[in-house]
């Protein structure tokens, strides 16, 4: 008779086996299937015939009682995106000037469409912003009611598979005035986290401003769409995105007529709660 221990379940001290799949983990941790070495489940699977929708909502001019200024240089950071994104192989769908309403209706329309034939979901968000929240024309929305409409309990065609948001916004009014520096598969049938595989990519650390020029587009979006441009095709989404960090901590300082706004820096700031390795090519 087993008789179950009293602080979890029976276990061997052996290799773990799953007699149906034939997947095993092996002494060095890496999962294989069938024996086959080459199997990778670290990896998300870009064997569908479409990559996916990127849907992008630019703001750009506001409504009075929102006190938003018109966000000039926002119409290079749109084109930006849309060469960009559309050369790694997405579907590009714009949206200008989308109140909140809009905003909310877009977004929940797309999270109840078929993904099944897509390998991930992308979002841009360009617009102005506070801390947790995002501006459409007539006021601001919390930006986890946005991207909980794609959670997995919500969106289930998304299940499993990549759900990136990148967010043009500011998250505060801090400014950071820089400091001086020396250096220069298959898998078996199984519950997984409603929030997992996401990855939110925002501009700025949170109560920071994010700095945009208004002849040339965001520090964010232009370092985003170059480490993209460069490396979408060979590094892995985070390799990229320290890239972004990089070319957005280093190369950018504002330049302002105002004092307290000239000499300024910024960083992006990414939470990540993908489950696997992402590569953007199959």
């Amino acid at each position: 008779m087993s008789v179950r221990g009293p602080r979890g379940e029976d276990t061997v001290d052996s290799r773990q086996v799953n007699a149906n799949q034939g997947s095993y983990l092996t002494d060095d941790g890496v999962d294989q299937i069938d024996g086959n070495p080459n199997s990778d489940v670290f990896q998300y699977d870009m064997n569908y015939p479409s990559l996916g929708q990127c849907v992008v909502i630019n703001n750009n001019i506001f409504h009075e009682k929102t006190q938003m200024r018109v966000r000039n240089g926002t119409e290079k950071d749109e084109q930006n995106v849309k060469e960009t994104f559309s050369k790694l192989g997405f579907k590009i769908k714009i949206h200008n000037d989308q109140t909140v309403s809009q905003m909310r209706e877009l977004l929940t329309k797309v999270s109840k469409e078929d993904h099944s034939k897509s390998a991930m979901f992308a979002c841009v968000l360009l617009s102005h912003g506070e801390d947790g929240r995002i501006f459409g024309t007539d006021g601001c929305i919390e930006l986890k009611e946005l991207f909980a409409l794609f959670r997995g309990d919500r969106c289930r065609s998304l299940v499993g598979k990549p759900k990136l948001f990148f967010i043009q916004a500011c998250r505060g009014s801090g400014l950071d005035a820089g400091v001086e520096s020396d250096y220069d598969t298959e898998e078996e049938t199984q519950k997984i986290p409603v929030e997992a595989d996401f990855l939110y990519v925002y501009a700025t650390a949170p109560g920071y401003y994010a700095w945009r020029d208004s002849a040339n587009g965001s520090w964010f979006i232009i370092s985003l769409c170059e480490m993209l441009s460069k490396y979408g095709k060979r590094l892995e989404v985070m390799q990229i995105m320290t890239r972004v960090n990089y070319k957005v901590a280093r190369k950018f300082t504002s330049s302002s007529f105002f004092s307290r706004l000239d000499g300024k820096k910024q960083i992006p700031c990414i939470a990540y709660m993908l489950t696997k390795e992402l590569y953007f090519s199959k």
